[in-house]
Order: structure tokens, then C-alpha cells, then sequence
């Protein structure tokens, strides 16, 4: 099926819309023409692809620019009513008529069309080996210890698999295959016209070139099903948030590689600076002014007794070596940051206790 001859009629919009305008035309129809949402309408593949190829040249400063000049010199006029600069053709205009020099060589991919044809078609067809699969990117939250201590954390993943029914050929158990009658076995065909024509995998047979006379019940003839995909994830000891691993050979059809990146959670009892660990104690007035021995939870869930000297102040810090977060052969400390608490009443006997400290003293209140 021919490109639109006016990608401002395709998205039903007029030549002065402004990007906003052309972004909402293109979301209403792209939900409206989904092959998704019309599996039983084959002609809504054919109108999704003219919506998307619209709204990639038109939303782009540039391409919508050239696009424009060209559309104004007739180009987009009907078949044989424009011709290529230097070839035969109809009696329209061209680019070399006018002697305007057209740069369209960023126009022939149309931006992330593929992409958008990758995810609905799949990969076969693209111009890209099947090695080539894609990355699968995850973020995943991880407890603060496990960051710090390391572990094991499961992720589920949704992936794409080759059709365990049919082995990927989309079709059905006796069906017949034959040579697809849209694109006559290239498993690509042709949209726009002149400068603007490019290839795209054929919604027909989905760029293998071939079609079964009846399609895998599983998969409804595309070769791949979803599923979801259990891993375990190592974590190194001393991760930092938002630390990226990789994992080769765990993503799509067991040869794309999965990317995740750790997202370490708060703690609420320690927080990290460096490989040191802090953690903040509460003691109370009569332990901060004649001292104390009290009990500290270390990283690894152990506890140590850690003395308080008389005079300790508020916020002052202890530290305890060697129970930090170890990496790289480097391991970090431990500090205890002291947090005096008053008491918000007092009875008549407390008041008149504390009124006779401050008076023997000096301490003025």
C-alpha cells in the first residue's frame, strides 16, 4: 500500500498545527489503528504505519521543514506528478527544477520508526542479524545490607521467546507455507514516493518473506510469545545505587543480554558515606553527662559494647573500626553518631531535682 500523499491529511491535521497539536493527533490515532487492537482488520497495520510515518516527519523540526518544501514543489502530489532530481517522470516540479539542493539522506530511516516496527513485528526483517537481539533493561531495588554486605536478589523479566509450539515459524501444525503475496518473498516493502521512500518489514508475513496457510494458535503466526523470565542476581558487596550489570546471554530468545541497574534502598538504621558506615544511637541526659556503656547493632547484625565517656555531647561521633563495607580489598569503618534526648515533662520532683543541679552549678535557666 502507497505512503499518504499528505502526511498533514493522514494525521488529519492542518499545515500550520503546531507540535502539541500534531504529538495529540498522533496519540488518538495511533490508539484507534493499533494492530493490537485490530487483529482482525488487516488493513489497520497498513493505517498504523501511515500514522507513524506521518508523525516521525512531521514532528521533527527539520524533516517537517524539507517535507514541506518539497510538498510545496509538488512532490507529494500524486504517482507520476513528481520526479527524482536529474530522472524522468511526470511533468511536476522538482528540487533540481528549482535549483534547491535537498539533503535527505536523514529522512530515509524516518527517526525511530524501526524501533516502533521492531517492537510490534519483531526483529526478523529489520536489516539486523538475529544475533543482534536486543538489550533488556530492569531496575530492580535491592536492601540496603545486600548492597553493602552482597547477596542474591530475584528479578522476574518479561522477554520474548521463540514459540515453543511452532519453533518460530509462525504457523500452525500441517499448515502449508508459501511465498507471502504482499512483498513477493522480500519480506520488505516500499513506503512514500521518490526521496521519501523507504523499507519496512511486510506486515503480512512479518519480513520472513513467507506465510502458513493457518497460523500458530499460540502465538497467532508472529513466532514469538511472551513470557516471564525468573534470574537471580549476584550483588557484589559494597554496590552503590544505580550501579548497572550486565548478565550476556540472559535476555531475548537466550542470546540478548539483560542490563540492571540496582536501585539500593534506604536503611532505616544506617546510612552510607564512602565505605564508611553511620548509624545514629539515642542516649539519654544522665548517660551523656556521667557516661555509659551501651550495645550498637553492626552492619552484619552483630552487636558491640561501645563505652560513652561522661560530657558526650550531642551529635558527637564513636567510631568502630574495621565494621564498614568492605571492596576492593578497602573496608570502611563504623561511626556511632550520639543523639541526646531531653525529656519533653517533668514531674514537680524531676523540676525541683534539676533547679537544684543548675543552682549548685552556676547554670542559669
Amino acid at each position: 500500500m502507497a505512503s499518504p500523499k499528505d502526511y498533514y491529511q493522514a494525521l488529519g491535521v492542518t499545515e500550520t498545527a503546531t507540535t502539541d497539536e500534531i504529538k495529540k493527533a498522533f496519540r488518538r490515532l495511533a490508539k484507534q489503528h493499533h494492530p493490537d487492537r485490530n487483529p482482525t482488520n488487516p488493513q489497520a497495520a497498513e493505517r498504523f504505519k501511515e500514522i507513524n510515518e506521518a508523525h516521525d516527519v512531521l514532528s521533527d523540526p527539520e524533516k517537517r521543514k524539507k517535507y514541506d518544501q518539497l510538498r510545496r514543489y509538488g512532490a507529494f502530489a500524486g504517482a507520476g506528478t513528481g520526479r527524482r532530481p536529474g530522472g524522468g517522470g511526470g511533468g511536476g516540479p522538482t528540487s533540481g527544477d528549482f535549483g534547491v539542493d535537498f539533503d535527505l539522506s536523514d529522512l530515509g530511516s524516518f527517526g525511530g520508526l524501526g524501533d516502533l516496527f521492531s517492537s510490534i513485528f519483531g526483529r526478523r526483517g529489520t536489516g539486523k542479524s538475529d544475533d543482534a537481539e536486543e538489550v533488556v533493561e530492569a531496575s530492580i531495588a535491592i536492601p540496603f545490607r545486600v548492597a553493602a554486605l552482597g547477596g542474591k536478589v530475584p528479578v522476574t523479566l518479561p522477554m520474548t521467546e521463540v514459540c515453543p509450539t511452532c519453533g518460530g515459524t509462525g504457523a500452525a501444525r500441517g499448515a502449508t507455507i508459501s511465498t507471502c503475496p504482499e512483498c513477493k518473498g522480500r519480506g520488505i516493502v516500499s513506503f512514500g514516493q521518490g526521496s521519501f521512500a523507504v523499507n519496512r518489514p511486510c506486515p503480512v508475513c512479518r519480513g520472513r518473506g513467507k506465510v502458513p496457510s493457518d497460523r500458530c494458535p499460540t502465538c497467532q503466526g508472529s513466532g514469538d510469545v511472551r513470557v516471564e523470565k525468573r534470574l537471580m542476581i549476584t550483588v557484589e558487596p559494597g554496590t552503590e545505587d544505580g550501579t548497572r550489570v550486565r548478565l550476556t546471554g540472559q535476555g531475548t530468545r537466550g542470546r540478548g543480554d539483560v542490563v540492571v541497574v540496582f536501585r539500593v534502598e534506604s536503611d532505616r538504621f544506617f546510612r552510607r558515606e564512602g565505605l564508611d558506615i553511620i548509624c545514629v544511637v539515642p542516649i539519654n541526659l544522665v548517660q551523656a553527662l556521667l557516661g555509659s556503656r551501651i550495645r550498637v547493632r553492626t552492619l552484619d547484625g552483630r552487636r558491640v559494647v561501645l563505652r560513652i565517656p561522661a560530657g558526650t555531647q550531642h551529635g558527637q561521633k564513636f567510631r568502630i573500626p574495621g565494621q564498614g563495607i568492605e571492596k576492593n580489598g578497602r573496608r570502611g569503618d563504623q561511626y556511632v553518631e550520639m543523639k541526646v534526648e531531653i525529656p519533653e515533662r517533668l514531674t514537680p520532683e524531676q523540676e525541683a531535682a534539676i533547679k537544684a543541679f543548675a543552682e549548685k552549678t552556676g547554670l542559669k535557666y
